[in-house]
């Protein structure tokens, strides 16, 4: 198999993606030509400030180019199937401060298009490229609000608004293996800074110093973007699933749940690990820690082409409650008299993972956001996942008295729940365990190899 490195020093597989996209459009409307038009994220300021805004390209838009530039632009007109990219021109008065732009000719060379003309000339070419043909037959395919007042669509008998982001976002879920490359090596990066802060946690003493560990590493290894904002909790801050603030001390914390991830062009990653500061697990908080590992194992061996999410999502329900009927905490009832009450949804209230990608909750997913079913309602992959496919794998615990509280208020659930043992567990905060996983032809391959075992997490933390 050939090395990460040797696969990504090729071009972006632009060409191959947009074809991927035609075809599918073609699968829809099979009588059909036209073109295929998207427009890249443009220059946006900072209001009442002449400093741009943070600039992150459409993801859409990338995946069908490469490109990275803002204010581009690209056709691919499917008869001709020529791929054409649009980056903006010189502008002598903005050389001095930023330098020279790239040249269609540097564009030519990194880019995996069939032509590159400046974004000035958008409109003359969409012009020609229907009118080699039959312009009363010619479709336009975009997206709907992601096209630029100046640009009219004026040669197209037919605009198609809808079925472009479809065509694009289903090809999206199945990844190449350039786009693998991609990801492993986002999770490479990832990996190293994850241990960097496991190795400093003990002379630390708040949660921004260890977020500005894990950028620090990124950064010097060629990732400055982040796929997400990082999520670095200590204690009781933990039982907060999406926890933003990363500014609390770290005293007396027996665990710091850590989910971060790098992007590497564009490409994310996506780990959470979950570990104690002072490099020694207490009793309360190893069992929870060992059961949420134990899930997360038997969730991904079960992990294989089209298995069901629901299925897996399942799974780890039925590991979690057995686990915590062990433990003490759940009480009165056998593993599926208390999984079909779905009071298990106190303590593991999120779907065990998503689709990930150009995005970190990357598309494709089909979520239903109004399924009445707690234990679906926030699963963000629903169906079978392909071969080719990555998908997150993170199940967790939380002892977060805003969600458990009301399962207590409720006799349904409270007689299921000892609150003498859950006491003694409100101070583990939270523990969830992320991993990246490739589902392969034969079963998967986790992408993800930062340390999760409790006891190797305890030696790199004591730095044994």
């Amino acid at each position: 198999m050939a090395s990460t490195d040797s696969i990504l020093a090729g071009k972006y597989p632009a060409k191959a993606h947009v074809e991927r996209v035609a075809a599918y459009i073609k699968l829809k409307q099979p009588n059909v030509d036209g073109v295929i038009y998207l427009e890249g994220q443009k220059t946006r300021m900072i209001e009442d400030c002449d400093e741009p805004q943070p600039f992150r390209q459409r993801r859409n838009f990338f995946y069908l180019s490469g490109c990275e530039l803002p204010d581009s632009y690209l056709t691919y007109a499917t008869a001709t199937r020529k791929l054409t990219l649009y980056i903006p021109p010189i502008i002598p008065d903005e050389v001095i401060w930023t330098g020279l732009p790239l040249s269609k000719e540097e564009a030519l060379q990194k880019y995996d298009v069939d032509e590159v003309a400046y974004s000035t000339d958008v409109n003359t070419l969409l012009a020609h490229v229907t009118t080699n043909g039959e312009p009363s037959a010619s479709t336009v395919w975009a997206i709907h609000g992601q096209v630029s007042d100046h640009i009219t669509f004026l040669e197209f008998k037919e605009k198609d608004l809808v079925l472009l982001r479809e065509a694009v976002e289903e090809c999206r879920i199945v990844k190449d293996e350039y786009e693998v490359a991609l990801i492993r090596k986002a999770n490479e990066i990832s990996t190293g800074a994850h241990h960097a802060v496991m190795r400093a946690v003990k002379q630390a003493k708040n949660e921004c110093e260890l977020e500005a560990i894990f950028l620090h590493h990124c950064i010097s290894r060629g990732a400055p973007n982040q796929a997400y904002h990082s999520i670095v909790a200590s204690g009781t801050n933990a039982a907060t699933l999406h926890y933003q603030q990363n500014n609390a001390p770290l005293k007396d914390s027996q665990l710091l749940l850590l989910d971060a991830g790098c992007a590497y062009t564009a490409y994310a990653s996506d780990i959470t690990r979950t570990f104690p500061p002072t490099g020694t697990f207490t009793p309360p908080s190893l069992k929870i820690y060992n059961l949420v590992h134990t899930m997360q194992s038997h969730c991904i061996s079960a992990i294989k082409p089209n298995s069901s999410w629901e299925s897996v999502h399942l799974l780890a329900h039925q590991i979690l409650i057995g686990g915590l009927l062990e433990i003490g905490i759940l009480k009165g009832g056998g593993i599926e008299e208390i999984q079909k009450k779905r009071t298990s949804v106190a303590f593991f209230p999120h779907g065990l993972g998503h689709y990930l990608g150009l995005d970190t909750h990357d598309v494709g997913g089909k979520p239903d956001y109004a399924d009445q079913d707690a234990m679906f309602k926030y699963l963000r992959i629903r169906g079978r996942i392909p071969v080719g496919s990555v998908v997150t794998v993170e199940p967790g615990i939380y002892f977060c008295h805003f969600i458990i509280d009301p399962y207590l208020a409720d006799p349904e659930h409270a007689k299921y729940i000892d609150t003498h043992v859950l006491d003694q567990y409100w101070d583990v905060g939270g523990v969830r365990i992320e991993d990246n996983v490739l589902v392969t032809p034969d079963g998967y391959e986790n992408l993800t190899t930062a340390v999760k075992d409790a006891e190797e997490l305890g030696r790199v933390v004591n730095g044994v």
